[in-house]
Protein backbone atom coordinates (compact mmCIF):
# COMPACT_ATOMS: atom_id res chain seq x y z
CA UNK A 1 0.00 0.00 0.00
CA UNK A 2 2.67 2.32 0.78
CA UNK A 3 4.95 1.55 -2.05
CA UNK A 4 1.90 2.33 -4.25
CA UNK A 5 1.35 5.63 -2.86
CA UNK A 6 4.77 6.33 -3.14
CA UNK A 7 4.81 5.08 -7.00
CA UNK A 8 1.70 7.51 -7.69
CA UNK A 9 3.49 10.39 -5.91
CA UNK A 10 7.17 10.05 -7.80
CA UNK A 11 4.36 9.96 -11.31
CA UNK A 12 2.95 13.16 -10.17
CA UNK A 13 6.08 14.94 -9.45
CA UNK A 14 7.55 13.20 -13.03
CA UNK A 15 4.64 14.35 -14.79
CA UNK A 16 5.06 18.18 -13.46
CA UNK A 17 8.76 18.24 -14.54
CA UNK A 18 8.08 17.24 -17.64
CA UNK A 19 5.36 19.90 -18.15
CA UNK A 20 7.65 22.14 -16.57
CA UNK A 21 10.33 21.36 -18.79
CA UNK A 22 7.74 21.39 -21.92
CA UNK A 23 6.52 24.87 -21.09
CA UNK A 24 10.00 26.16 -20.49
CA UNK A 25 11.67 24.75 -23.28
CA UNK A 26 8.62 26.06 -25.43
CA UNK A 27 9.12 29.46 -23.61
CA UNK A 28 12.80 29.76 -24.76
CA UNK A 29 11.69 28.71 -28.66
CA UNK A 30 9.71 31.62 -28.62
CA UNK A 31 11.60 33.48 -26.95
CA UNK A 32 14.62 32.87 -28.86
CA UNK A 33 12.41 33.49 -32.14
CA UNK A 34 11.23 37.00 -30.87
CA UNK A 35 14.53 38.12 -30.40
CA UNK A 36 16.06 37.20 -33.72
CA UNK A 37 13.51 38.31 -35.48
CA UNK A 38 13.92 41.96 -33.36
CA UNK A 39 17.56 41.20 -34.10
CA UNK A 40 17.38 41.33 -37.72
CA UNK A 41 15.10 43.91 -38.30
CA UNK A 42 16.68 46.32 -36.03
CA UNK A 43 19.15 49.15 -37.40
CA UNK A 44 20.81 50.26 -34.82
CA UNK A 45 23.24 47.59 -33.99
CA UNK A 46 25.17 46.11 -36.89
CA UNK A 47 26.59 42.71 -34.86
CA UNK A 48 23.02 41.83 -33.54
CA UNK A 49 21.59 42.08 -36.89
CA UNK A 50 24.52 40.13 -38.71
CA UNK A 51 24.21 37.35 -35.59
CA UNK A 52 20.90 37.78 -34.36
CA UNK A 53 20.90 36.53 -30.77
CA UNK A 54 24.45 35.39 -30.50
CA UNK A 55 25.41 38.49 -31.16
CA UNK A 56 23.75 39.63 -28.24
CA UNK A 57 26.40 38.08 -25.50
CA UNK A 58 28.96 40.20 -26.63
CA UNK A 59 27.36 43.06 -24.88
CA UNK A 60 26.50 40.66 -21.45
CA UNK A 61 30.54 39.45 -21.62
CA UNK A 62 31.43 43.17 -22.39
CA UNK A 63 29.59 44.39 -18.63
CA UNK A 64 30.83 41.13 -16.98
CA UNK A 65 34.46 41.66 -18.11
CA UNK A 66 34.66 44.65 -15.78
CA UNK A 67 33.80 42.43 -12.61
CA UNK A 68 35.35 39.27 -13.54
CA UNK A 69 38.88 41.38 -14.23
CA UNK A 70 38.64 42.59 -10.68
CA UNK A 71 38.10 39.57 -9.12
CA UNK A 72 40.05 37.38 -11.09
CA UNK A 73 42.73 38.44 -13.63
CA UNK A 74 44.10 42.53 -12.00
CA UNK A 75 47.10 42.21 -10.06
CA UNK A 76 46.67 43.49 -6.20
CA UNK A 77 48.42 46.82 -7.45
CA UNK A 78 46.79 46.85 -11.02
CA UNK A 79 43.78 48.60 -11.00
CA UNK A 80 42.34 51.94 -10.84
CA UNK A 81 40.42 53.98 -9.93
CA UNK A 82 41.99 52.64 -6.62
CA UNK A 83 43.92 48.63 -6.49
CA UNK A 84 42.87 45.98 -4.85
CA UNK A 85 46.12 46.62 -1.91
CA UNK A 86 44.32 50.12 -1.99
CA UNK A 87 41.20 49.09 -0.66
CA UNK A 88 42.05 45.95 1.21
CA UNK A 89 43.69 48.30 3.40
CA UNK A 90 40.65 50.46 4.16
CA UNK A 91 38.61 47.43 4.82
CA UNK A 92 40.77 46.02 7.56
CA UNK A 93 41.29 49.45 9.09
CA UNK A 94 37.66 50.22 8.87
CA UNK A 95 36.97 46.79 10.69
CA UNK A 96 39.50 47.11 13.08
CA UNK A 97 41.96 43.79 12.57
CA UNK A 98 45.42 43.84 12.02
CA UNK A 99 46.57 45.84 8.90
CA UNK A 100 49.84 44.60 9.13
CA UNK A 101 51.36 42.54 6.25
CA UNK A 102 54.14 39.69 5.69
CA UNK A 103 57.46 38.89 3.17
CA UNK A 104 57.31 42.33 1.95
CA UNK A 105 55.48 44.75 0.37
CA UNK A 106 53.64 43.86 -3.25
CA UNK A 107 54.51 48.00 -4.41
CA UNK A 108 57.06 48.55 -6.46
CA UNK A 109 59.57 51.14 -5.66
CA UNK A 110 61.14 51.75 -9.13
CA UNK A 111 58.62 53.41 -11.03
CA UNK A 112 58.98 57.70 -11.37
CA UNK A 113 57.30 59.03 -9.34
CA UNK A 114 56.52 56.29 -6.48
CA UNK A 115 57.03 58.72 -3.21
CA UNK A 116 59.55 57.35 -0.19
CA UNK A 117 59.11 58.76 3.19
CA UNK A 118 62.57 59.34 4.68
CA UNK A 119 63.09 57.76 8.00
CA UNK A 120 65.36 58.94 10.55
CA UNK A 121 68.03 57.36 12.16
CA UNK A 122 66.45 58.47 15.89
CA UNK A 123 62.61 58.34 15.94
CA UNK A 124 60.43 59.90 18.39
CA UNK A 125 59.86 57.86 21.50
CA UNK A 126 56.88 58.66 21.78
CA UNK A 127 55.42 55.25 22.98
CA UNK A 128 51.34 55.06 21.11
CA UNK A 129 50.30 58.92 21.40
CA UNK A 130 50.41 59.92 17.70
CA UNK A 131 47.35 62.46 18.36
CA UNK A 132 47.74 65.64 16.42
CA UNK A 133 46.84 68.85 17.42
CA UNK A 134 44.20 71.00 17.61
CA UNK A 135 44.28 73.91 14.64
CA UNK A 136 42.36 77.04 14.19
CA UNK A 137 40.05 77.66 10.85
CA UNK A 138 38.74 81.26 10.96
CA UNK A 139 40.82 83.88 13.11
CA UNK A 140 39.01 86.79 12.19
CA UNK A 141 35.54 84.80 12.36
CA UNK A 142 32.69 85.32 15.46
CA UNK A 143 33.10 81.70 15.55
CA UNK A 144 36.31 79.97 14.90
CA UNK A 145 36.40 76.34 13.79
CA UNK A 146 38.79 74.33 15.93
CA UNK A 147 39.52 70.63 14.77
CA UNK A 148 41.53 67.65 16.30
CA UNK A 149 41.25 65.33 13.52
CA UNK A 150 43.74 65.71 10.72
CA UNK A 151 41.28 63.51 8.51
CA UNK A 152 37.73 64.05 7.33
CA UNK A 153 34.87 63.51 5.55
CA UNK A 154 34.78 64.96 1.87
CA UNK A 155 31.74 66.25 0.56
CA UNK A 156 29.14 63.43 -0.17
CA UNK A 157 25.47 64.64 -1.13
CA UNK A 158 22.21 63.03 0.33
CA UNK A 159 20.90 61.66 -2.95
CA UNK A 160 24.13 61.40 -4.34
CA UNK A 161 24.60 58.72 -1.49
CA UNK A 162 21.38 57.16 -0.14
CA UNK A 163 20.18 57.94 3.75
CA UNK A 164 21.71 54.66 5.78
CA UNK A 165 24.89 55.97 3.91
CA UNK A 166 24.41 59.40 5.37
CA UNK A 167 23.33 58.43 8.66
CA UNK A 168 26.67 55.80 9.38
CA UNK A 169 28.93 58.90 7.69
CA UNK A 170 27.61 61.43 10.35
CA UNK A 171 27.03 58.58 13.60
CA UNK A 172 31.07 57.75 12.38
CA UNK A 173 31.92 61.06 11.94
CA UNK A 174 30.43 62.01 15.92
CA UNK A 175 32.00 58.91 17.01
CA UNK A 176 35.82 59.47 15.28
CA UNK A 177 35.71 63.93 16.57
CA UNK A 178 36.06 64.64 13.00
CA UNK A 179 33.75 66.79 10.38
CA UNK A 180 31.12 65.43 7.32
CA UNK A 181 31.00 67.92 4.51
CA UNK A 182 27.65 67.88 3.20
CA UNK A 183 28.13 67.92 -0.24
CA UNK A 184 26.24 70.74 -2.55
CA UNK A 185 22.83 68.73 -2.31
CA UNK A 186 21.83 70.94 0.66
CA UNK A 187 21.91 69.86 4.65
CA UNK A 188 19.76 66.75 4.78
CA UNK A 189 18.36 66.26 8.71
CA UNK A 190 20.54 63.06 7.99
CA UNK A 191 23.79 64.76 7.98
CA UNK A 192 22.33 66.59 11.72
CA UNK A 193 20.89 63.25 13.20
CA UNK A 194 24.55 61.62 13.91
CA UNK A 195 25.86 64.73 15.83
CA UNK A 196 28.99 65.50 13.89
CA UNK A 197 30.46 68.90 12.84
CA UNK A 198 29.68 69.63 9.82
CA UNK A 199 30.67 71.43 6.70
CA UNK A 200 27.93 72.98 4.94
CA UNK A 201 29.00 72.98 0.60
CA UNK A 202 27.52 75.75 -1.26
CA UNK A 203 27.13 74.65 -4.88
CA UNK A 204 26.99 76.89 -8.05
CA UNK A 205 23.02 75.93 -7.92
CA UNK A 206 22.76 77.08 -4.18
CA UNK A 207 20.98 73.84 -3.21
CA UNK A 208 20.02 74.33 0.19
CA UNK A 209 20.54 78.15 0.57
CA UNK A 210 18.73 79.73 -2.29
CA UNK A 211 15.59 81.56 -2.81
CA UNK A 212 13.06 80.87 -4.94
CA UNK A 213 15.07 82.55 -7.88
CA UNK A 214 17.90 80.30 -7.14
CA UNK A 215 19.88 82.98 -6.07
CA UNK A 216 21.79 82.78 -2.96
CA UNK A 217 19.10 83.53 0.37
CA UNK A 218 20.69 85.55 3.51
CA UNK A 219 17.87 84.15 5.02
CA UNK A 220 18.57 80.84 4.70
CA UNK A 221 22.51 81.17 5.22
CA UNK A 222 21.30 82.74 8.60
CA UNK A 223 18.90 79.41 9.32
CA UNK A 224 21.70 77.03 8.32
CA UNK A 225 24.39 79.21 10.58
CA UNK A 226 22.45 79.17 13.73
CA UNK A 227 22.35 75.04 13.83
CA UNK A 228 25.59 74.82 16.33
CA UNK A 229 26.38 71.34 14.46
CA UNK A 230 27.48 73.91 11.29
CA UNK A 231 31.31 74.66 11.95
CA UNK A 232 32.10 75.86 8.39
CA UNK A 233 30.94 76.80 4.67
CA UNK A 234 32.91 75.92 1.80
CA UNK A 235 31.76 77.84 -1.45
CA UNK A 236 32.36 75.36 -4.42
CA UNK A 237 33.61 76.26 -7.59
CA UNK A 238 34.94 73.37 -9.20
CA UNK A 239 35.37 69.47 -8.41
CA UNK A 240 38.08 66.62 -8.73
CA UNK A 241 36.77 64.59 -11.66
CA UNK A 242 34.60 67.47 -13.45
CA UNK A 243 35.95 70.76 -13.11
CA UNK A 244 33.81 73.14 -15.37
CA UNK A 245 30.65 71.21 -15.22
CA UNK A 246 28.18 71.27 -12.05
CA UNK A 247 26.81 68.69 -10.12
CA UNK A 248 24.66 66.22 -11.65
CA UNK A 249 22.06 63.82 -10.01
CA UNK A 250 19.56 61.77 -12.15
CA UNK A 251 16.03 62.59 -12.13
CA UNK A 252 15.37 58.53 -10.98
CA UNK A 253 17.60 59.99 -7.78
CA UNK A 254 15.22 63.09 -7.01
CA UNK A 255 12.81 61.84 -4.24
CA UNK A 256 10.54 64.26 -3.19
CA UNK A 257 12.44 64.46 0.24
CA UNK A 258 15.81 65.31 -1.66
CA UNK A 259 13.68 67.83 -3.89
CA UNK A 260 12.22 69.18 -0.76
CA UNK A 261 15.66 69.41 0.60
CA UNK A 262 17.43 71.14 -2.87
CA UNK A 263 14.38 73.09 -3.57
CA UNK A 264 13.61 71.52 -7.07
CA UNK A 265 11.43 69.81 -8.52
CA UNK A 266 10.81 66.54 -8.04
CA UNK A 267 11.49 63.62 -10.24
CA UNK A 268 13.28 65.93 -12.40
CA UNK A 269 17.42 65.90 -13.54
CA UNK A 270 18.87 68.09 -11.01
CA UNK A 271 21.85 69.66 -12.91
CA UNK A 272 23.87 72.18 -11.62
CA UNK A 273 25.47 75.29 -13.61
CA UNK A 274 29.28 75.28 -14.59
CA UNK A 275 29.76 78.29 -12.20
CA UNK A 276 28.19 80.66 -9.86
CA UNK A 277 26.99 83.20 -12.02
CA UNK A 278 27.74 86.23 -9.93
CA UNK A 279 31.77 85.32 -9.38
CA UNK A 280 33.40 86.44 -12.46
CA UNK A 281 36.65 87.17 -11.02
CA UNK A 282 38.67 87.26 -8.10
CA UNK A 283 37.27 90.16 -6.82
CA UNK A 284 33.88 88.40 -6.96
CA UNK A 285 35.09 85.57 -4.85
CA UNK A 286 36.43 87.54 -2.50
CA UNK A 287 33.18 89.50 -2.01
CA UNK A 288 31.28 86.51 -1.84
CA UNK A 289 33.05 85.02 0.60
CA UNK A 290 33.18 88.04 3.17
CA UNK A 291 29.38 88.14 2.30
CA UNK A 292 29.18 84.32 3.84
CA UNK A 293 31.32 85.39 6.77
CA UNK A 294 29.59 88.45 7.63
CA UNK A 295 26.27 86.65 7.70
CA UNK A 296 27.13 83.41 9.07
CA UNK A 297 30.30 84.60 11.46
CA UNK A 298 31.43 81.24 10.56
CA UNK A 299 34.57 79.91 8.59
CA UNK A 300 34.33 80.39 5.39
CA UNK A 301 36.78 79.37 2.04
CA UNK A 302 36.16 77.79 -1.33
CA UNK A 303 36.57 74.59 -2.83
CA UNK A 304 38.66 74.45 -6.40
CA UNK A 305 40.36 72.24 -8.74
CA UNK A 306 43.61 74.08 -10.01
CA UNK A 307 43.57 74.44 -13.99
CA UNK A 308 45.41 77.98 -14.59
CA UNK A 309 49.05 78.13 -12.29
CA UNK A 310 48.37 82.07 -12.21
CA UNK A 311 45.10 81.71 -10.39
CA UNK A 312 46.34 81.70 -6.88
CA UNK A 313 48.46 84.22 -7.10
CA UNK A 314 46.08 86.67 -8.80
CA UNK A 315 44.19 85.67 -5.66
CA UNK A 316 46.85 86.46 -3.31
CA UNK A 317 47.87 89.75 -4.75
CA UNK A 318 44.26 90.90 -4.42
CA UNK A 319 44.13 89.52 -0.76
CA UNK A 320 46.79 91.68 0.07
CA UNK A 321 45.68 94.30 -1.22
CA UNK A 322 42.52 94.27 0.87
CA UNK A 323 44.18 93.26 4.21
CA UNK A 324 44.76 89.51 5.16
CA UNK A 325 41.12 89.47 7.52
CA UNK A 326 39.38 89.45 3.44
CA UNK A 327 40.85 85.96 2.84
CA UNK A 328 39.41 82.84 2.74
CA UNK A 329 39.57 80.67 6.19
CA UNK A 330 40.16 77.68 4.26
CA UNK A 331 40.99 76.63 0.23
CA UNK A 332 39.94 72.71 -0.24
CA UNK A 333 42.23 71.75 -3.15
CA UNK A 334 40.74 68.64 -5.56
CA UNK A 335 42.22 66.64 -7.75
CA UNK A 336 42.10 65.85 -11.48
CA UNK A 337 42.11 62.10 -10.21
CA UNK A 338 39.00 63.07 -7.95
CA UNK A 339 35.87 61.22 -8.02
CA UNK A 340 32.12 61.72 -8.63
CA UNK A 341 28.81 59.94 -9.16
CA UNK A 342 28.28 61.06 -12.77
CA UNK A 343 30.45 62.94 -15.21
CA UNK A 344 31.61 63.32 -18.99
CA UNK A 345 34.47 60.96 -19.74
CA UNK A 346 36.40 63.79 -21.16
CA UNK A 347 36.19 65.69 -18.34
CA UNK A 348 37.35 62.54 -15.97
CA UNK A 349 39.97 61.84 -17.76
CA UNK A 350 41.69 65.05 -19.33
CA UNK A 351 40.55 67.99 -17.04
CA UNK A 352 42.15 69.69 -14.47
CA UNK A 353 45.78 69.61 -12.30
CA UNK A 354 46.29 66.39 -10.11
CA UNK A 355 46.96 66.74 -6.37
CA UNK A 356 50.60 65.83 -6.93
CA UNK A 357 51.00 69.50 -9.40
CA UNK A 358 48.78 71.75 -7.59
CA UNK A 359 49.34 71.32 -3.81
CA UNK A 360 52.49 72.65 -4.23
CA UNK A 361 51.64 75.06 -6.26
CA UNK A 362 49.17 76.37 -3.75
CA UNK A 363 51.48 75.93 -1.07
CA UNK A 364 54.35 77.73 -2.61
CA UNK A 365 51.88 80.23 -4.20
CA UNK A 366 50.63 80.92 -0.21
CA UNK A 367 54.07 81.04 1.09
CA UNK A 368 55.28 83.48 -1.46
CA UNK A 369 52.67 85.93 -0.48
CA UNK A 370 52.74 85.19 3.51
CA UNK A 371 49.44 83.61 3.80
CA UNK A 372 50.23 80.13 4.43
CA UNK A 373 49.39 80.58 7.69
CA UNK A 374 46.51 83.09 7.43
CA UNK A 375 44.72 80.24 5.00
CA UNK A 376 44.25 76.54 5.76
CA UNK A 377 44.73 73.96 3.10
CA UNK A 378 42.57 70.78 2.90
CA UNK A 379 43.80 68.45 0.20
CA UNK A 380 41.42 66.10 -1.28
CA UNK A 381 41.54 63.54 -4.32
CA UNK A 382 42.54 60.01 -3.81
CA UNK A 383 44.04 60.43 -0.15
CA UNK A 384 42.46 56.77 0.93
CA UNK A 385 45.62 55.76 2.50
CA UNK A 386 48.27 57.04 5.71
CA UNK A 387 51.12 57.62 2.90
CA UNK A 388 48.99 59.73 0.69
CA UNK A 389 47.74 61.89 3.67
CA UNK A 390 51.38 61.93 5.06
CA UNK A 391 52.72 63.28 1.42
CA UNK A 392 50.06 65.68 1.47
CA UNK A 393 51.30 66.98 4.48
CA UNK A 394 54.29 67.21 3.37
CA UNK A 395 53.53 69.36 0.60
CA UNK A 396 51.88 71.88 2.76
CA UNK A 397 48.19 70.35 3.37
CA UNK A 398 46.60 71.02 6.81
CA UNK A 399 43.72 68.57 6.46
CA UNK A 400 43.15 66.08 4.07
CA UNK A 401 39.79 64.84 2.75
CA UNK A 402 38.18 61.73 1.35
CA UNK A 403 34.98 60.70 -0.08
CA UNK A 404 36.00 57.20 -1.49
CA UNK A 405 37.70 56.38 1.33
CA UNK A 406 34.95 55.99 3.74
CA UNK A 407 32.83 54.99 1.09
CA UNK A 408 34.91 51.95 0.75
CA UNK A 409 34.46 52.05 4.77
CA UNK A 410 30.81 51.40 4.28
CA UNK A 411 31.12 48.39 2.39
CA UNK A 412 31.62 50.38 -1.17
CA UNK A 413 33.36 47.47 -3.47
CA UNK A 414 34.19 49.75 -6.53
CA UNK A 415 31.50 48.15 -8.61
CA UNK A 416 31.30 51.80 -10.82
CA UNK A 417 27.37 51.73 -10.58
CA UNK A 418 27.28 55.46 -8.90
CA UNK A 419 25.50 56.88 -11.66
CA UNK A 420 23.44 53.95 -12.23
CA UNK A 421 21.01 53.92 -8.93
CA UNK A 422 22.14 50.06 -8.77
CA UNK A 423 25.01 50.11 -6.04
CA UNK A 424 25.08 46.87 -5.24
CA UNK A 425 26.03 47.60 -1.29
CA UNK A 426 23.31 50.38 -1.05
CA UNK A 427 25.76 53.28 -0.97
CA UNK A 428 25.03 55.35 -4.13
CA UNK A 429 21.28 54.30 -4.82
CA UNK A 430 17.62 55.67 -3.52
CA UNK A 431 16.22 51.89 -4.12
CA UNK A 432 15.03 50.59 -0.80
CA UNK A 433 15.92 46.95 -1.31
CA UNK A 434 19.71 47.57 -1.87
CA UNK A 435 19.70 49.96 0.71
CA UNK A 436 18.76 47.18 3.37
CA UNK A 437 22.31 46.00 3.03
CA UNK A 438 23.92 48.69 5.03
CA UNK A 439 23.25 48.55 8.23
CA UNK A 440 23.72 51.89 9.94
CA UNK A 441 25.08 50.81 13.29
CA UNK A 442 28.07 48.20 11.96
CA UNK A 443 29.20 50.64 9.59
CA UNK A 444 29.31 54.02 11.86
CA UNK A 445 31.62 51.90 13.62
CA UNK A 446 33.63 51.03 10.29
CA UNK A 447 33.76 54.93 9.74
CA UNK A 448 34.96 55.30 13.18
CA UNK A 449 37.63 53.34 13.16
CA UNK A 450 38.94 53.84 9.25
CA UNK A 451 39.44 57.60 10.83
CA UNK A 452 40.92 56.73 13.63
CA UNK A 453 43.28 54.19 12.15
CA UNK A 454 44.25 56.74 9.64
CA UNK A 455 45.20 59.71 11.92
CA UNK A 456 47.25 56.57 13.84
CA UNK A 457 48.93 55.47 10.92
CA UNK A 458 49.99 59.35 9.66
CA UNK A 459 51.10 59.39 13.36
CA UNK A 460 53.01 56.56 13.02
CA UNK A 461 54.82 58.28 9.49
CA UNK A 462 55.06 61.34 11.47
CA UNK A 463 57.44 59.69 14.57
CA UNK A 464 59.55 57.19 11.99
CA UNK A 465 60.10 60.60 9.78
CA UNK A 466 61.46 62.47 13.50
CA UNK A 467 58.88 64.32 14.32
CA UNK A 468 56.27 64.36 17.22
CA UNK A 469 53.06 65.80 15.14
CA UNK A 470 52.25 65.22 11.40
CA UNK A 471 52.05 68.83 10.27
CA UNK A 472 55.55 69.17 11.46
CA UNK A 473 56.06 67.16 8.03
CA UNK A 474 57.50 69.23 5.61
CA UNK A 475 58.94 68.55 2.49
CA UNK A 476 62.76 67.06 3.02
CA UNK A 477 60.74 63.90 4.89
CA UNK A 478 59.45 62.20 1.57
CA UNK A 479 61.79 61.38 -1.61
CA UNK A 480 60.29 60.61 -4.89
CA UNK A 481 61.52 58.50 -7.97
CA UNK A 482 62.59 60.50 -10.84
CA UNK A 483 62.97 59.07 -14.56
CA UNK A 484 66.45 57.99 -13.30
CA UNK A 485 65.44 55.57 -11.26
CA UNK A 486 66.54 57.70 -8.48
CA UNK A 487 65.09 59.39 -5.91
CA UNK A 488 64.94 63.25 -5.01
CA UNK A 489 63.65 65.02 -1.90
CA UNK A 490 60.26 67.00 -2.48
CA UNK A 491 62.17 69.88 -1.34
CA UNK A 492 64.52 69.49 -4.12
CA UNK A 493 61.73 68.67 -6.69
CA UNK A 494 59.61 71.87 -5.48
CA UNK A 495 61.80 74.29 -4.52
CA UNK A 496 60.18 76.47 -1.76
CA UNK A 497 60.03 80.29 -2.24
CA UNK A 498 62.81 82.34 -1.18
CA UNK A 499 61.06 84.04 1.81
CA UNK A 500 59.99 80.55 3.25
CA UNK A 501 60.24 79.91 7.03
Amino acid sequence: MEFNRLHHYVQIVTTLLVDVFVIGFTALIIAIIVMYIADITQTSHAIRRNYPVVGRFRYLFENMGEFFRQYFFAQDREELPFNRAERAWVYRSAKNVDSTVAFGSTRSLNPPGTVIFSNTAFPKLTGDSVDSQEMEIGPHCREPYRPLSIFNISAMSYGAISKPAILALSKGAKMAGCWINTGEGGLSPFHLQGGADIVMQIGTAKYGVRDQEGKLSDDKLREISAIAQVKMFELKLSQGAKPGKGGMLPGEKVSEEIAAIRGIPEGQDSISPNRHPEIDSVEDLLDTIEHIRDITGKPTGFKIVLGDDHFVDELCIAINARGVASAPDFITLDSADGGTGAAPQSLIDYMGLPLRESLPILANSLIKHNLKRRIRVIASGKLVDPASVAWALCLGADFAVSARGFMFALGCIQALQCNKNSCPTGITTNNPSLQKGLVVSDKAERVKNYCHNMNYEVGVIAHACGVEEPRRLSRHHARVVTDTGQSISLKELHELPINAD
